[in-house]
């Protein structure tokens, strides 16, 4: 991993501008792929159009990727994605991205991106999707992820969940687990960890 990732608590487009300009106009990146496949079942049109004036509030050009089913993620939509320097990743289904893009042609090239030092965000529960494992935010138990950032788990939204749901998935874990309430993020640049706003680590982070 020699890019950076920036897994975010919520509020997509909304609650993270400062740390998107950091991430991306700060370090001249003008133009990102985002993909709303996490929202697939819910209103992803709604989703890019937040996302487009995001971009125009930081001065980013976004390009909405539409990529809602397996059959989407295919060699074309990667083409486009190994073509941008970065890829911004929101919606509120973990299971959906992870189904949708796991051993994929997309999620390779959104892979290749981050190893050839490009940026990759995500939101929510998607930020939880890219992690190995992935925790679900049904009930707090731990699934198998997408495994872009392997070892720890993330609790995008924490604020959102029951104590004792929190403590549970607190204790069933085996990895690392990072709660991030909404404006919080763990950024990973170039393998050096560091957390954004009220963001808890339990645990200790992988060197």
């Amino acid at each position: 991993m020699s890019g950076v990732v920036a897994l975010q608590g919520g509020g997509p487009f909304e609650a993270n501008d400062e740390l998107d300009r950091r991430l991306l106009c700060e370090r001249g990146i003008e133009r990102v792929v985002m993909l709303p496949t996490a929202d697939a079942y819910e209103q992803p049109a709604v989703l890019v159009d937040a996302a487009l004036a995001w971009g125009a509030r930081i001065g980013v050009l976004v390009e909405p990727l539409m990529v809602l089913t397996r059959d989407q993620a295919d060699d074309a939509a990667a083409a486009v994605i190994a073509a941008a320097p970065a890829v911004v990743l929101a919606g509120d289904s973990a299971s959906h991205l992870r189904s949708v893009l796991k051993d994929t042609p997309v999620f390779d090239a959104i892979a290749a991106v981050l190893a050839g030092g490009g940026t990759v965000i995500a939101a929510g529960p998607s930020a939880a999707a890219l992690c190995d494992p992935m925790t679900d935010q049904r009930g707090g138990a731990f699934a198998l992820g997408l495994g872009l950032v392997p070892g720890v788990a993330v609790i995008p939204g924490s604020e959102h969940w029951p104590h004792d749901q929190l403590e549970r998935a607190h204790a069933l874990a085996n990895t690392p687990v990072v709660d991030l309430p909404t404006g919080s993020a763990l950024v990973i640049d170039d393998e050096r960890w560091s957390t954004v706003g009220e963001a808890v680590i339990h645990g200790e982070l992988p060197a």
